[in-house]
Protein backbone atom coordinates (compact mmCIF):
# COMPACT_ATOMS: atom_id res chain seq x y z
CA UNK A 1 0.00 0.00 0.00
CA UNK A 2 2.00 3.13 -1.35
CA UNK A 3 0.40 6.50 -0.39
CA UNK A 4 3.17 8.76 -1.66
CA UNK A 5 3.47 11.91 0.05
CA UNK A 6 -0.03 13.22 0.46
CA UNK A 7 -0.10 17.24 0.94
CA UNK A 8 -2.44 18.95 3.20
CA UNK A 9 -3.45 22.15 2.81
CA UNK A 10 -2.54 24.47 6.06
CA UNK A 11 -5.27 25.67 8.23
CA UNK A 12 -6.30 29.61 7.47
CA UNK A 13 -6.22 32.05 10.58
CA UNK A 14 -9.21 32.96 11.16
CA UNK A 15 -8.03 36.31 12.37
CA UNK A 16 -10.66 35.50 15.91
CA UNK A 17 -9.32 37.86 19.02
CA UNK A 18 -6.92 35.69 21.48
CA UNK A 19 -7.97 35.12 25.17
CA UNK A 20 -6.41 35.91 27.89
CA UNK A 21 -2.38 34.24 28.11
CA UNK A 22 -2.64 33.49 31.18
CA UNK A 23 -6.39 31.39 30.56
CA UNK A 24 -4.83 30.37 27.64
CA UNK A 25 -1.53 28.76 29.18
CA UNK A 26 -3.48 27.51 32.70
CA UNK A 27 -5.78 25.08 30.02
CA UNK A 28 -3.25 24.16 27.75
CA UNK A 29 -0.24 22.60 29.53
CA UNK A 30 -0.42 18.76 28.92
CA UNK A 31 -1.43 16.86 25.58
CA UNK A 32 -4.05 15.32 24.87
CA UNK A 33 -5.60 12.86 22.82
CA UNK A 34 -8.99 10.90 21.20
CA UNK A 35 -10.40 8.71 18.77
CA UNK A 36 -11.92 11.59 16.60
CA UNK A 37 -14.51 9.42 14.36
CA UNK A 38 -17.20 7.62 15.66
CA UNK A 39 -16.17 5.53 18.64
CA UNK A 40 -17.24 1.96 18.71
CA UNK A 41 -17.79 1.78 15.20
CA UNK A 42 -16.50 -0.34 12.42
CA UNK A 43 -15.05 2.11 9.50
CA UNK A 44 -12.84 1.67 6.70
CA UNK A 45 -11.14 4.62 7.65
CA UNK A 46 -10.29 5.64 11.30
CA UNK A 47 -8.92 8.47 12.82
CA UNK A 48 -6.68 9.41 16.32
CA UNK A 49 -5.77 13.15 17.10
CA UNK A 50 -3.54 14.43 20.01
CA UNK A 51 -2.46 18.18 20.19
CA UNK A 52 -0.42 19.45 22.83
CA UNK A 53 3.10 20.83 23.54
CA UNK A 54 4.62 16.84 23.83
CA UNK A 55 2.21 16.21 20.48
CA UNK A 56 5.19 15.17 18.58
CA UNK A 57 7.17 13.44 21.13
CA UNK A 58 4.19 11.14 21.66
CA UNK A 59 3.48 10.54 18.37
CA UNK A 60 7.24 9.74 17.64
CA UNK A 61 6.67 6.70 20.29
CA UNK A 62 3.74 5.32 18.79
CA UNK A 63 4.46 5.91 15.20
CA UNK A 64 7.31 3.99 12.94
CA UNK A 65 7.54 5.61 9.58
CA UNK A 66 8.60 3.28 6.85
CA UNK A 67 11.58 5.15 5.77
CA UNK A 68 12.98 4.69 9.24
CA UNK A 69 13.32 8.24 10.55
CA UNK A 70 11.15 9.96 12.98
CA UNK A 71 7.92 11.20 12.45
CA UNK A 72 8.83 14.51 14.22
CA UNK A 73 11.46 15.17 11.63
CA UNK A 74 9.34 14.75 8.67
CA UNK A 75 7.86 17.79 6.89
CA UNK A 76 4.68 19.25 8.58
CA UNK A 77 1.39 18.53 6.64
CA UNK A 78 2.59 15.68 4.80
CA UNK A 79 1.16 12.92 5.24
CA UNK A 80 3.62 9.49 6.09
CA UNK A 81 3.55 6.28 5.63
CA UNK A 82 4.07 3.67 8.32
CA UNK A 83 3.14 1.51 11.30
CA UNK A 84 1.06 2.36 13.98
CA UNK A 85 2.27 0.80 17.50
CA UNK A 86 0.76 -0.68 20.49
CA UNK A 87 1.96 -0.40 24.22
CA UNK A 88 4.79 -2.70 23.61
CA UNK A 89 5.82 -0.97 20.52
CA UNK A 90 4.40 -3.94 18.18
CA UNK A 91 2.53 -2.91 15.07
CA UNK A 92 -0.88 -3.24 15.21
CA UNK A 93 -1.97 -1.42 11.66
CA UNK A 94 -0.27 0.14 8.49
CA UNK A 95 -1.41 3.85 8.43
CA UNK A 96 -0.69 7.22 8.00
CA UNK A 97 -0.09 9.93 10.28
CA UNK A 98 0.64 13.97 9.81
CA UNK A 99 1.79 16.86 12.10
CA UNK A 100 0.90 20.64 12.29
CA UNK A 101 3.25 22.61 13.89
CA UNK A 102 1.71 25.18 16.92
CA UNK A 103 0.23 28.28 15.05
CA UNK A 104 -0.51 26.14 12.01
CA UNK A 105 -3.25 23.66 13.50
CA UNK A 106 -6.85 23.45 14.08
CA UNK A 107 -5.97 24.56 17.97
CA UNK A 108 -3.43 26.47 17.43
CA UNK A 109 -0.54 24.07 19.31
CA UNK A 110 1.79 21.57 18.28
CA UNK A 111 -0.56 18.16 16.85
CA UNK A 112 -0.45 15.21 14.85
CA UNK A 113 -3.58 12.65 13.70
CA UNK A 114 -3.61 9.05 12.50
CA UNK A 115 -5.66 7.38 9.97
CA UNK A 116 -6.04 3.94 10.01
CA UNK A 117 -8.62 1.27 9.48
CA UNK A 118 -11.29 1.73 11.17
CA UNK A 119 -11.29 -1.24 13.79
CA UNK A 120 -12.67 -0.53 16.75
CA UNK A 121 -9.85 -2.29 18.39
CA UNK A 122 -6.70 -0.73 16.19
CA UNK A 123 -8.36 3.16 17.65
CA UNK A 124 -8.32 1.48 21.14
CA UNK A 125 -4.92 0.01 21.48
CA UNK A 126 -3.68 3.19 18.98
CA UNK A 127 -4.85 5.70 21.65
CA UNK A 128 -4.08 3.06 25.05
CA UNK A 129 -0.08 3.99 23.34
CA UNK A 130 -0.62 7.23 23.31
CA UNK A 131 -1.21 7.10 26.80
CA UNK A 132 1.17 4.98 27.77
CA UNK A 133 4.04 7.62 25.97
CA UNK A 134 2.45 10.73 28.16
CA UNK A 135 -0.76 11.97 26.38
CA UNK A 136 -4.13 12.31 28.77
CA UNK A 137 -8.02 11.27 27.20
CA UNK A 138 -9.28 14.68 25.76
CA UNK A 139 -12.76 15.63 27.34
CA UNK A 140 -15.44 16.61 25.03
CA UNK A 141 -15.39 19.58 22.53
CA UNK A 142 -11.45 20.36 24.16
CA UNK A 143 -9.55 20.43 20.77
CA UNK A 144 -11.66 22.99 19.85
CA UNK A 145 -11.87 24.67 23.18
CA UNK A 146 -7.87 24.82 22.45
CA UNK A 147 -8.64 26.28 18.90
CA UNK A 148 -10.57 29.24 20.48
CA UNK A 149 -8.57 30.06 23.63
CA UNK A 150 -5.85 30.07 21.05
CA UNK A 151 -7.47 32.44 18.89
CA UNK A 152 -7.65 29.94 16.10
CA UNK A 153 -11.46 30.85 16.18
CA UNK A 154 -13.64 32.99 18.05
CA UNK A 155 -17.11 31.79 19.94
CA UNK A 156 -19.44 32.36 17.25
CA UNK A 157 -17.07 29.94 14.91
CA UNK A 158 -16.59 27.49 17.98
CA UNK A 159 -20.57 26.90 18.33
CA UNK A 160 -20.80 26.81 14.35
CA UNK A 161 -18.16 23.53 14.84
CA UNK A 162 -21.03 21.51 16.14
CA UNK A 163 -23.84 22.88 14.25
CA UNK A 164 -22.04 21.52 11.72
CA UNK A 165 -21.60 17.97 13.42
CA UNK A 166 -25.12 17.97 13.50
CA UNK A 167 -26.63 19.42 10.53
CA UNK A 168 -29.83 17.44 9.51
CA UNK A 169 -30.45 19.58 6.25
CA UNK A 170 -28.49 20.89 3.26
CA UNK A 171 -29.42 24.66 4.50
CA UNK A 172 -28.59 24.13 8.17
CA UNK A 173 -24.97 22.76 6.80
CA UNK A 174 -24.85 25.61 4.85
CA UNK A 175 -25.46 28.13 7.77
CA UNK A 176 -23.05 26.27 9.62
CA UNK A 177 -19.63 26.49 7.51
CA UNK A 178 -20.63 29.92 6.89
CA UNK A 179 -20.52 30.85 9.96
CA UNK A 180 -17.33 28.91 10.76
CA UNK A 181 -15.82 30.71 8.04
CA UNK A 182 -16.73 34.34 10.02
CA UNK A 183 -19.92 35.77 8.78
CA UNK A 184 -21.07 35.89 11.72
CA UNK A 185 -18.10 37.18 13.47
CA UNK A 186 -17.89 39.73 10.98
CA UNK A 187 -21.22 40.62 11.63
CA UNK A 188 -20.98 41.16 14.94
CA UNK A 189 -17.61 43.04 14.89
CA UNK A 190 -18.79 45.93 12.73
CA UNK A 191 -21.03 46.98 15.57
CA UNK A 192 -18.61 46.11 18.25
CA UNK A 193 -16.28 48.09 16.78
CA UNK A 194 -18.64 51.05 15.97
CA UNK A 195 -19.11 51.18 19.68
CA UNK A 196 -15.59 50.41 20.70
CA UNK A 197 -14.37 53.10 18.39
CA UNK A 198 -16.74 56.58 20.01
CA UNK A 199 -15.52 54.71 23.35
CA UNK A 200 -11.91 55.26 23.19
CA UNK A 201 -12.59 58.38 21.54
CA UNK A 202 -14.57 59.67 24.05
CA UNK A 203 -11.94 58.63 26.45
CA UNK A 204 -8.69 59.94 24.79
CA UNK A 205 -10.19 63.14 24.79
CA UNK A 206 -10.74 63.37 28.79
CA UNK A 207 -7.30 61.29 29.40
CA UNK A 208 -4.91 63.74 27.45
CA UNK A 209 -6.96 66.92 26.98
CA UNK A 210 -3.83 68.72 25.44
CA UNK A 211 -3.72 66.26 22.34
CA UNK A 212 -5.20 67.25 19.27
CA UNK A 213 -7.80 64.32 19.77
CA UNK A 214 -11.50 65.48 18.42
CA UNK A 215 -14.28 65.58 20.22
CA UNK A 216 -17.55 63.41 19.76
CA UNK A 217 -20.36 65.67 20.10
CA UNK A 218 -23.52 64.32 21.26
CA UNK A 219 -25.31 64.03 17.76
CA UNK A 220 -22.28 61.75 16.61
CA UNK A 221 -22.53 59.72 19.04
CA UNK A 222 -26.42 59.49 18.74
CA UNK A 223 -25.69 58.61 15.40
CA UNK A 224 -23.71 55.68 16.35
CA UNK A 225 -26.00 54.08 18.85
CA UNK A 226 -29.16 54.59 16.50
CA UNK A 227 -27.23 52.65 14.04
CA UNK A 228 -25.83 49.83 16.09
CA UNK A 229 -29.11 49.63 17.76
CA UNK A 230 -30.49 48.85 14.26
CA UNK A 231 -28.11 46.51 12.87
CA UNK A 232 -28.74 44.69 16.28
CA UNK A 233 -32.38 44.94 16.41
CA UNK A 234 -31.92 43.37 12.54
CA UNK A 235 -29.67 40.31 13.78
CA UNK A 236 -31.93 39.40 16.47
CA UNK A 237 -34.80 39.22 13.46
CA UNK A 238 -32.87 36.34 12.49
CA UNK A 239 -33.00 34.42 15.94
CA UNK A 240 -36.38 32.50 15.36
CA UNK A 241 -35.24 31.57 12.16
CA UNK A 242 -32.12 30.13 13.30
CA UNK A 243 -34.13 27.85 15.90
CA UNK A 244 -36.45 26.57 12.98
CA UNK A 245 -32.99 25.54 11.17
CA UNK A 246 -31.09 23.56 13.90
CA UNK A 247 -34.14 21.84 16.16
CA UNK A 248 -36.35 22.16 13.46
CA UNK A 249 -40.33 23.22 12.50
CA UNK A 250 -42.96 22.08 15.20
CA UNK A 251 -45.14 20.38 12.61
CA UNK A 252 -48.99 18.98 13.92
CA UNK A 253 -50.52 17.19 11.90
CA UNK A 254 -53.89 17.25 12.46
CA UNK A 255 -57.68 16.20 11.75
CA UNK A 256 -60.32 14.05 13.11
CA UNK A 257 -60.28 10.15 13.54
CA UNK A 258 -59.50 7.94 10.69
CA UNK A 259 -58.64 10.97 8.59
CA UNK A 260 -55.33 9.48 7.28
CA UNK A 261 -52.92 11.10 9.78
CA UNK A 262 -50.62 8.54 10.76
CA UNK A 263 -50.42 6.97 7.30
CA UNK A 264 -49.10 10.94 6.10
CA UNK A 265 -47.03 10.91 8.94
CA UNK A 266 -45.56 7.34 7.82
CA UNK A 267 -45.41 8.15 4.56
CA UNK A 268 -43.26 11.43 5.12
CA UNK A 269 -40.80 9.05 7.14
CA UNK A 270 -40.76 6.47 4.52
CA UNK A 271 -41.05 3.63 7.33
CA UNK A 272 -44.47 2.52 9.63
CA UNK A 273 -43.86 5.00 13.11
CA UNK A 274 -47.27 4.92 13.68
CA UNK A 275 -50.12 2.48 14.17
CA UNK A 276 -52.13 2.19 11.72
CA UNK A 277 -56.33 1.23 11.51
CA UNK A 278 -59.53 1.32 10.75
CA UNK A 279 -60.69 1.46 14.38
CA UNK A 280 -61.32 5.62 15.31
CA UNK A 281 -59.18 6.34 18.00
CA UNK A 282 -56.10 4.46 17.40
CA UNK A 283 -53.97 7.47 18.11
CA UNK A 284 -54.40 8.37 21.98
CA UNK A 285 -51.31 10.31 21.92
CA UNK A 286 -48.81 12.48 20.37
CA UNK A 287 -46.12 11.12 18.15
CA UNK A 288 -42.76 12.69 17.17
CA UNK A 289 -40.44 11.92 14.42
CA UNK A 290 -37.96 14.58 12.28
CA UNK A 291 -37.48 14.55 8.85
CA UNK A 292 -36.98 16.49 5.85
CA UNK A 293 -39.31 17.82 3.88
CA UNK A 294 -38.99 19.93 0.59
CA UNK A 295 -35.77 20.79 2.15
CA UNK A 296 -37.12 21.72 5.29
CA UNK A 297 -36.52 19.95 8.85
CA UNK A 298 -39.48 19.13 10.01
CA UNK A 299 -40.57 17.69 14.08
CA UNK A 300 -43.09 16.24 12.71
CA UNK A 301 -46.15 15.04 15.45
CA UNK A 302 -49.03 12.96 15.34
CA UNK A 303 -51.82 13.90 17.02
CA UNK A 304 -54.73 11.89 18.67
CA UNK A 305 -57.90 12.59 16.29
CA UNK A 306 -59.71 15.59 17.42
CA UNK A 307 -63.70 15.16 18.16
CA UNK A 308 -65.83 15.09 20.80
CA UNK A 309 -65.81 11.46 22.91
CA UNK A 310 -66.53 10.45 26.22
CA UNK A 311 -63.70 8.17 26.31
CA UNK A 312 -61.55 9.75 29.26
CA UNK A 313 -58.38 8.45 27.81
CA UNK A 314 -59.05 9.89 24.29
CA UNK A 315 -60.02 13.06 25.55
CA UNK A 316 -56.57 13.50 27.61
CA UNK A 317 -55.18 13.02 23.36
CA UNK A 318 -57.57 15.33 22.00
CA UNK A 319 -56.55 17.81 24.64
CA UNK A 320 -52.80 16.96 23.87
CA UNK A 321 -53.71 17.37 20.18
CA UNK A 322 -54.92 21.01 20.45
CA UNK A 323 -51.83 21.83 22.60
CA UNK A 324 -49.61 20.51 20.07
CA UNK A 325 -51.69 22.50 17.31
CA UNK A 326 -51.54 25.33 18.84
CA UNK A 327 -47.68 25.15 19.87
CA UNK A 328 -46.50 24.65 16.49
CA UNK A 329 -45.24 26.78 13.83
CA UNK A 330 -47.11 24.88 10.61
CA UNK A 331 -50.46 22.74 10.72
CA UNK A 332 -51.23 20.48 8.53
CA UNK A 333 -55.06 19.77 8.40
CA UNK A 334 -56.33 17.15 7.23
CA UNK A 335 -59.89 16.36 6.01
CA UNK A 336 -60.26 13.05 3.96
CA UNK A 337 -60.88 13.98 0.36
CA UNK A 338 -63.35 11.00 -0.27
CA UNK A 339 -65.88 11.95 1.96
CA UNK A 340 -67.99 15.43 2.27
CA UNK A 341 -66.31 17.49 5.04
CA UNK A 342 -68.22 17.49 8.85
CA UNK A 343 -68.75 19.47 11.44
CA UNK A 344 -65.16 18.33 12.82
CA UNK A 345 -63.40 18.88 9.72
CA UNK A 346 -65.12 22.40 9.79
CA UNK A 347 -63.61 22.78 13.16
CA UNK A 348 -60.26 21.16 12.90
CA UNK A 349 -59.85 23.96 10.21
CA UNK A 350 -60.88 26.80 11.59
CA UNK A 351 -58.92 26.31 14.65
CA UNK A 352 -56.05 25.44 11.95
CA UNK A 353 -56.88 28.66 10.62
CA UNK A 354 -55.73 30.79 13.65
CA UNK A 355 -52.49 29.88 12.23
CA UNK A 356 -50.37 31.83 9.99
CA UNK A 357 -48.55 29.29 8.25
CA UNK A 358 -50.93 26.11 7.50
CA UNK A 359 -51.89 24.06 4.89
CA UNK A 360 -55.17 21.97 3.84
CA UNK A 361 -54.03 18.67 2.67
CA UNK A 362 -57.07 15.97 1.39
CA UNK A 363 -55.93 12.98 2.15
CA UNK A 364 -56.99 9.54 0.27
CA UNK A 365 -56.25 10.82 -3.13
CA UNK A 366 -56.45 6.78 -4.77
CA UNK A 367 -59.91 7.28 -4.20
CA UNK A 368 -63.00 9.18 -6.18
CA UNK A 369 -62.87 12.38 -4.80
CA UNK A 370 -65.98 13.69 -3.23
CA UNK A 371 -67.58 16.88 -3.46
CA UNK A 372 -66.42 19.22 -0.69
CA UNK A 373 -65.58 23.11 -0.20
CA UNK A 374 -61.67 22.88 0.31
CA UNK A 375 -62.10 26.41 2.44
CA UNK A 376 -65.15 28.15 3.51
CA UNK A 377 -63.93 28.95 7.25
CA UNK A 378 -62.48 32.53 8.98
CA UNK A 379 -59.17 33.24 9.65
CA UNK A 380 -55.82 32.49 7.59
CA UNK A 381 -56.42 30.98 4.54
CA UNK A 382 -54.41 27.84 3.91
CA UNK A 383 -50.80 28.30 2.29
CA UNK A 384 -51.78 25.57 -0.11
CA UNK A 385 -54.19 23.32 -0.69
CA UNK A 386 -53.13 19.66 -1.39
CA UNK A 387 -54.38 15.85 -2.35
CA UNK A 388 -52.50 13.36 -1.22
CA UNK A 389 -51.73 9.76 -1.36
CA UNK A 390 -50.27 8.19 1.35
CA UNK A 391 -50.66 4.76 -0.48
CA UNK A 392 -49.14 5.51 -3.67
CA UNK A 393 -47.11 8.62 -2.79
CA UNK A 394 -49.22 10.93 -5.14
CA UNK A 395 -49.24 13.85 -3.88
CA UNK A 396 -46.18 13.83 -1.68
CA UNK A 397 -43.88 16.06 -3.68
CA UNK A 398 -47.00 18.81 -4.02
CA UNK A 399 -47.11 19.22 -0.32
CA UNK A 400 -42.93 19.30 -0.45
CA UNK A 401 -43.48 22.32 -2.66
CA UNK A 402 -45.52 24.00 -0.47
CA UNK A 403 -43.51 23.27 2.70
CA UNK A 404 -40.61 25.07 0.82
CA UNK A 405 -42.68 27.90 0.22
CA UNK A 406 -42.80 28.25 3.44
CA UNK A 407 -40.11 28.11 4.67
CA UNK A 408 -37.87 29.72 1.80
CA UNK A 409 -33.82 28.74 2.31
CA UNK A 410 -33.12 31.36 -0.16
CA UNK A 411 -34.11 33.67 2.78
CA UNK A 412 -30.96 32.80 4.68
CA UNK A 413 -28.06 34.91 4.71
CA UNK A 414 -25.71 32.20 5.23
CA UNK A 415 -24.15 32.91 8.37
CA UNK A 416 -25.41 35.56 9.42
CA UNK A 417 -28.27 34.25 11.80
CA UNK A 418 -28.07 33.74 15.59
CA UNK A 419 -28.63 29.87 16.19
CA UNK A 420 -28.89 29.01 20.11
CA UNK A 421 -30.48 30.46 23.38
CA UNK A 422 -27.17 31.74 24.48
CA UNK A 423 -26.31 34.43 21.29
CA UNK A 424 -29.91 35.62 21.47
CA UNK A 425 -29.73 36.50 25.39
CA UNK A 426 -26.36 38.48 24.67
CA UNK A 427 -27.22 40.29 21.78
CA UNK A 428 -30.77 41.21 23.95
CA UNK A 429 -28.64 42.29 26.18
CA UNK A 430 -26.13 44.52 24.02
CA UNK A 431 -29.34 45.86 22.59
CA UNK A 432 -31.26 46.98 25.49
CA UNK A 433 -27.95 48.66 27.07
CA UNK A 434 -28.21 50.87 23.60
CA UNK A 435 -31.76 51.82 24.05
CA UNK A 436 -30.94 52.98 27.52
CA UNK A 437 -28.16 54.58 26.13
CA UNK A 438 -30.02 56.79 23.62
CA UNK A 439 -32.91 57.05 25.54
CA UNK A 440 -30.16 58.51 28.71
CA UNK A 441 -28.95 61.32 25.47
CA UNK A 442 -32.33 61.93 24.82
CA UNK A 443 -32.78 63.13 28.02
CA UNK A 444 -30.07 64.99 28.45
CA UNK A 445 -27.48 62.74 30.13
CA UNK A 446 -24.26 63.95 29.62
CA UNK A 447 -21.76 61.11 27.21
CA UNK A 448 -19.59 59.73 30.33
CA UNK A 449 -22.60 58.69 31.94
CA UNK A 450 -24.12 57.68 28.63
CA UNK A 451 -20.95 55.49 27.61
CA UNK A 452 -21.61 53.29 31.35
CA UNK A 453 -24.23 52.00 28.99
CA UNK A 454 -22.17 51.60 26.25
CA UNK A 455 -19.62 49.58 28.17
CA UNK A 456 -22.50 47.46 29.20
CA UNK A 457 -23.04 46.52 25.15
CA UNK A 458 -19.31 45.85 24.57
CA UNK A 459 -19.10 43.30 27.48
CA UNK A 460 -22.41 41.36 26.19
CA UNK A 461 -21.15 41.82 22.43
CA UNK A 462 -17.86 40.33 23.81
CA UNK A 463 -19.53 37.38 25.37
CA UNK A 464 -21.45 36.86 22.04
CA UNK A 465 -18.21 36.28 20.23
CA UNK A 466 -16.43 35.25 23.24
CA UNK A 467 -14.11 38.53 24.05
CA UNK A 468 -15.22 38.54 27.44
CA UNK A 469 -16.76 34.88 28.86
CA UNK A 470 -16.64 33.64 32.10
CA UNK A 471 -14.37 29.81 32.76
CA UNK A 472 -18.07 28.32 33.61
CA UNK A 473 -19.59 29.38 30.62
CA UNK A 474 -16.94 28.04 28.33
CA UNK A 475 -17.06 24.97 30.10
CA UNK A 476 -20.76 24.81 29.53
CA UNK A 477 -20.25 25.41 25.83
CA UNK A 478 -18.05 22.76 25.26
CA UNK A 479 -20.02 20.19 26.84
CA UNK A 480 -22.09 20.31 23.94
CA UNK A 481 -19.51 18.76 22.02
CA UNK A 482 -18.38 14.43 21.44
CA UNK A 483 -14.85 14.01 22.83
CA UNK A 484 -12.40 14.15 20.24
CA UNK A 485 -13.47 17.58 18.20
Amino acid sequence: MDFGELKVPAIRDSGGPAPDPLERNSTMLDTIAAVSTAPNAISAIGIIRVSGPEALTVSDAVFRPADGRPLSVHPRRTMVLGSLLDREGTPIDQALAVTFAAGASYTGEDSAEFHCHGSPVVLDEGLRALFAAGARQAGRGEFTKRAFLSGNLDLTQAEAVIDLIESETAAAARNAAAQLDGALRRRIEGVYDSLLNIASQFYAVVDYPDEDIEDLGRDRIAEVLSQSCSRLRALLATAGRGRLLRQGVPTAIVGRPNVGKSSLLNALLGYDRAIVTDVPGTTRDTVEEKTVVGGVLLRLIDTAGIRDTADVVERLGVARSQAAMDGAELVLALVDGSRPLTDEDIAVLERAAAHERWVLVRTKADLPPADQDPWAGHGHPPAASVSVSALTGEGLEALEAAVASLFPVGEISAGQILTNARQTEAAERAQQALERALSGLEMGLTPDAVLTDVEDALRALGELNGRTLREDLVERIFSRFCVGK
